[in-house]
């Protein structure tokens, strides 16, 4: 049998074919072009277990390529990948062939390849959220410019909507005036492509369960449930609600021996997208949720607030699963008891 690497780069690609003795057959850099990894990887089609692509940025072409060419593909998890750090040598061919091994051995961490279909509607929420954080440098950049030349405070609705002529009417000098005039002007037209956005999103998922189902709960609205949906992708990946409230970046990194901390591992690893949506929720919970400010209140008085609010999230994130994974709307009783 033979397993397959691909070590995989912004302009080309390491693979590597290797046998049940980790001795490889075949191993060449690639351009990024799906003809040449396909034919490359032909001879031995038949008798590969399954092919293992290193989770970048850039996987989509070449996963969904090899899938379609009747090829097992396997996404590796890199965050979850170490490898020996007395190695005096590494490289891409040494990379490659260790995620073959690793396929080998059965060790691999995977990563989850989203389904193709809902991948577009997944990156347009996270092509929002980007312009949302372009959009409030626009309007802090222009408070920022009130504040030094006025003084005073303008919130940030207010900034949202001034126009050019409201810009003129503060009668700053030709510089400042053109600053902020350009900070308007991006922040309007941000916040035209933001609304364009949001109503194809809307239209992509109003009518899924899992959405209608996100909704009933307190602090999560239409922005949310629109991100906690697609960033969870299907629930069943998920084992237990360990798994997912891990994934979610709710649960503590910690490394222990003998009762003692040693220290911590990768707290980034996880979503941060989702890590984001349930600390978001619950600080919309607290406002309109009694038992959810009661709760917050409690761990606060033994804590402080961050790690209260990292512990209604994490509350918001298990039920949440639990919610999925059931098909049934949020209980509040059985949330907080």
């Amino acid at each position: 049998m033979k397993y397959c690497g691909i070590d995989l780069h912004s302009n080309n690609c390491v693979v590597i074919v290797s046998d049940d003795n980790d001795r490889i057959v075949y191993q060449k850099r690639l351009p990024n072009e799906l003809a040449r990894v396909a034919a490359a990887l032909e001879p031995y089609q038949h008798e590969l277990v399954g092919v293992v692509v290193e989770s970048t940025y850039n996987w989509y072409w070449l996963v969904d390529g090899l899938i379609d060419s009747g090829y097992r593909v396997h996404l590796a998890h890199p965050a979850a990948i170490r490898k020996y750090d007395g190695l005096k040598h590494s490289g891409d061919f040494g990379d490659a062939a260790y995620l073959a091994q690793l396929l080998r051995l059965g060790l691999l961490p995977e990563g989850y390849v989203y389904p193709r279909e809902d991948r577009g509607a997944r990156d347009l929420a996270r092509k929002r959220m980007q312009l949302v954080r372009y959009r409030t440098a626009q309007i802090l950049s222009i408070e920022g410019i009130l504040m030094r030349q006025t003084g005073s405070r303008m919130s940030g609705e207010t900034v949202k909507r001034l126009t050019a002529e409201q810009v003129d009417e503060f009668a700053f000098t030709p510089d400042v005036t053109l600053a902020m005039e350009a900070n308007r002007a991006v922040s309007q037209a941000l916040g035209q492509q933001i609304e364009a956005l949001e109503k194809r999103l809307r239209e992509r998922v109003s009518l899924r369960a899992e959405y209608h189902l996100l909704r009933t709960v307190p602090g999560i609205g239409d922005t949310l449930a629109t991100t906690i949906m697609l960033e969870t992708g299907s629930i069943s990946r998920f084992a237990r609600v360990g798994n997912f409230s891990s994934y979610c970046r709710c649960v503590d990194s910690l490394r222990e021996s003998n009762g003692r901390k040693k220290g911590e591992g990768n707290t980034r690893n996880g979503n941060k997208y989702l890590a984001w949506a349930f600390v978001e929720a619950a600080n919309f919970a607290m406002r309109y949720c009694p038992q959810a400010r009661s709760f917050y209140d409690s761990k606060k008085s033994r804590t402080n607030r961050v790690l209260a609010i990292k512990a209604l999230a994490h509350k918001l994130a298990r039920a949440c699963y639990h919610m999925l994974r059931d098909q049934k709307p949020f209980d509040v009783h059985l949330c907080f008891g």
